[in-house]
């Protein structure tokens, strides 16, 4: 289903028209001031990737250049970007906790436990 949108000549403001078809004729008229003289706007527009597309730019080694496996930071900046393409699967308030504490600084061990960022994970921090 498109929508379209316009700049209304006379108000001045953005008008968005949604049809059910390309091929509908659209009442091109202004919700604001009932005006047909509008100007066609440039949309932006969504394309739907493939699991396997989606994993594949993720592994792609040109999207880690900036990743620093050793600071959490990196880390919760790199796993934000692959929960948003994984989408539901990556959801929930765990991750988010978990992401949220990395990008405070710290580093979640295997245990679930925090860990100082560069101490290598020979033991839990007291902090």
């Amino acid at each position: 289903m498109p929508i379209y949108e316009y700049r209304c000549n006379q108000c001045r403001k953005k008008v968005s028209i949604l049809t059910l078809r390309v091929s509908e004729k659209v009442d091109e008229r202004c919700e604001h001031c009932g005006s047909t003289r509008l100007t066609r706007l440039l949309s932006r527009f969504a394309t739907a990737k493939s699991e396997d597309s989606r994993l594949d730019s993720l592994a792609d080694p040109s999207h880690l250049g900036g990743l620093d496996e050793n600071d959490p930071r990196s880390m919760a900046r790199w796993m934000r970007k692959m929960g948003k393409e994984m989408g539901d699967e990556f959801a929930g308030p765990e991750f988010d906790e978990m992401v949220d504490e990395m990008e405070s600084g710290k580093m979640p061990d295997e245990d679930g436990g925090d860990l100082d960022p560069g101490d290598g994970g020979s033991e839990p921090s007291d902090e």
